[in-house]
């Protein structure tokens, strides 16, 4: 996997993944930024959820899930010091779907976080203390 990020102007950077695609990052006015876009940990955030979506939805699947929607929503908690690093994060998996079994969703998020996510995982090992739930919203 290879990516490149290019100094565009001030703090604006262009992210750009081997696989051809871009991603703007910028800071806020208050750092000599535009605000354009992600920051660079809200980015590391979103590719969190995104690995660990990816997981939850395609081991659904797999189970024969009649998965409809999942939206996961992250929160997370930063260290009050220079690094900022993430110190927790939560995931919050709501999960829609037709006669979606309990066990099956419940058994989906457990493989992400334990064995599929390298996001979660990484973070995990690295000293972040990341946590899973989720809810299974009725259509």
């Amino acid at each position: 996997m290879k990516a490149t990020v290019r100094w565009v102007d001030d703090v604006m950077f262009l992210g750009e993944s081997g696989s051809g695609h871009a991603v703007l990052m910028d800071g806020p006015e208050t750092s000599g930024g535009r605000n354009v876009g992600f920051r660079p940990m809200e980015l590391l955030l979103v590719g969190v959820g995104g690995c660990s979506s990816y997981d939850v939805v395609t081991i659904l699947k797999k189970a024969r899930q009649n998965v409809t929607s999942c939206v996961t929503e992250l929160t997370a908690e930063r260290a009050d010091a220079i690094p900022a690093v993430f110190e927790k994060i939560n995931l919050h998996f709501r999960v829609s779907g037709k006669d979606l079994s309990e066990k099956q969703v419940e058994k989906a998020v457990a493989m992400s976080a334990e064995k599929y996510c390298s996001a979660t995982i990484m973070l995990g090992r690295g000293g972040v203390q990341v946590t899973h739930d989720f809810e299974i919203v009725p259509e």
